[in-house]
């Protein structure tokens, strides 16, 4: 058995045809099936069920890959382990995250290569919270940042970074919003642009509006914080988003920054990876980032120069 066989199925598995799976090993479709009939062979079972196309997977072929992905994530760790002794850590690093968390990576990210500069890291934002716990059971990334709750922690090795709090970004003139905070009641009273349903963190925000017996009524539905963001520049709607991202990108032109009250314990956002015994050494080297990381500082609004109501007097608001 060779592990080009086992990349093929694994290949073929993901990619659900056989000429992308070719295609994403760089093989010809011929050579991709033989390898994989060799494998059937070897095994002594059929792996694929054939017809005119790729029908699935056999039950023996669905636990061959399960093995596979281990095999393979076990053979990468191996050489990334050896060539770390050689030359220094080296290779990549897959890391994915929810996409409130998106913009705290680099804060991992900067410090793991800053210690290791021969690492390259591949981040693939925008990932559910139930993805990210199949992409990690697949080996298909290496660690990832999201929510932790009990179940994760259960399963998963997981180093807690931050608790995820909330701000609401309206126009600087908005006479309803006045005080230093808002509540989640006071802010389902606006006209509000809010991540889709599906999203973990709107499902986050709604619990939130719950407690305070509100049902916001979101005028604009979108997947994409920075596309929140944007809809409330031009000053027709609200918007709450993760005080991460407003460390990230700041505050925009005529767009004022309130922080939400708090009313439950915020969700916990945190690095998560699988237990594996030995661990790759590139996962230990970025668990180790975190750890000596503060993400904190991610909880509060940051203190910067921010459009207030007074800006035609010619004077500016100072964030806390």
């Amino acid at each position: 058995m060779l592990f080009r066989q086992l990349e093929y199925l694994v290949a073929l598995a993901r990619e659900r045809h056989f000429a992308r799976a070719a295609q994403s090993c760089g093989v010809s479709q011929p050579s991709l099936s033989e390898a994989i009939r060799k494998l059937e062979e070897e095994f002594g079972v059929p792996l694929i069920q054939r017809g005119r196309r790729f029908d699935g997977l056999t039950a023996e072929g669905e636990r061959v890959v399960v093995w596979a992905r281990q095999i393979l994530a076990d053979r990468d760790a191996l050489r990334g382990e050896v060539d770390a002794m050689r030359t220094g850590l080296s290779g990549r690093i897959r890391i994915g995250t929810v996409p409130s968390a998106a913009t705290a990576v680099p804060r991992l990210i900067d410090p793991l290569c800053t210690r290791h500069p021969l690492l390259t890291a591949q981040v693939m934002a925008d990932l559910t919270s139930t993805d990210i716990l199949t992409m990690l059971r697949e080996f298909s990334i290496d660690a990832a940042l999201t929510y932790l709750d009990d179940d994760v922690r259960a399963a998963f090795r997981v180093v807690p970074l931050y608790r995820e709090k909330y701000v609401l970004l309206t126009g600087v003139d908005w006479a309803p919003v006045r005080g230093e905070s808002v509540s989640w009641a006071e802010a389902a009273a606006l006209p509000l642009c809010l991540l889709t349903p599906t999203m973990r963190g709107r499902r986050t925000m709604d619990a939130f509006f719950a407690e305070e017996g509100a049902e916001p009524v979101a005028r604009v539905e979108t997947d994409s914080f920075a596309s929140l963001i944007a809809h409330v520049v031009p000053g027709r709607w609200a918007g709450i988003v993760p005080l991460a991202w407003i460390h990230a990108l700041g505050v925009p032109p005529g767009v004022r920054a309130v922080p939400m009250a708090d009313i439950s314990p915020a969700p916990e956002i945190g690095l998560v990876a699988c237990r594996r015994e030995p661990e790759s050494v590139t996962v230990q080297a970025l668990l180790a980032a975190a750890r000596k990381v503060d993400l904190r500082p991610l909880e509060l609004l940051p203190r910067m120069r921010v459009p207030s109501p007074d800006r035609a007097r010619g004077t500016d608001q100072v964030g806390p």
